[in-house]
């Protein structure tokens, strides 16, 4: 059997999502983050040649000018162009990108599409092991996120040469992976660290 019977917590997986704000804010935000800022304009000073006066000031009839580094010109340089030092990013607080997380895996849960893994499915690194998982749970053809507690060597070895699944640790989700997967999966493991970290559980028993 691969897949576990394991219940869902309510609050994590069964949110009431009235509005999709949020997950928007969050959506856009991990998007932004993840822009860089490579393009960069030559600015007047910056573009080669114009060092000498086109024409004279006086007696020609056309417009006085006294470079070719000038912006209205063709190959001059650019006024208020990219700098190559913007910053695109938005900044999201930690209570609302966790709420946006369950929000998101609330709605993946009411199209029934969590899966939560048996603890004897287990990866030896083979990929033909992570294959015949996703073939039990109907997914070969679907997009995958795979959330595992850790990283371990036979997960990454099992799941490396699947080009529709993706992996990701318990506490790096977000919403982008979340909503343009097709199917996400829990290990018994990871669902735990899932509802740990979205439910800061330790902070509450420290406390």
């Amino acid at each position: 059997m691969t897949e576990s019977t394991v219940k869902l917590n309510k609050d994590v997986f069964n949110l009431s999502v009235e509005n999709y704000e949020l997950l928007k804010l969050t959506y856009d935000a991990y998007l932004a983050n993840s822009r860089s800022s490579h393009a960069k304009t030559l600015k007047r000073g910056e573009v080669s040649g114009g060092g000498k006066k086109p024409w004279k000031q006086k007696g020609t009839g056309r417009a006085r000018f006294g470079s070719t580094r000038n912006p209205i010109w063709r190959h001059g340089g650019v006024a208020f162009g990219r700098t190559g030092e913007e910053n695109f990013s938005k900044k999201v607080s930690k209570s609302a990108k966790k709420l946006a997380v369950r929000q998101a895996l609330s709605l993946k849960n009411a199209e029934k599409a969590v899966f939560i893994l048996d603890s004897k499915a287990k990866l030896t690194g083979k990929t033909k092991d992570a294959v015949k998982i996703l073939k039990d749970l109907k997914l070969s053809e679907k997009s995958v996120l795979a959330v595992v507690a850790e990283k371990t060597p036979e997960i990454l070895r099992s799941v490396n040469n699947l080009e529709n699944v993706k992996l990701v640790r318990a506490t790096y989700l977000n919403t982008f992976d979340i909503l343009n997967a097709d199917a996400v999966i829990f290990g018994e493991k990871a669902l735990e660290a899932t509802e740990n970290w979205l439910l800061d559980k330790e902070l509450k028993e420290e406390k």
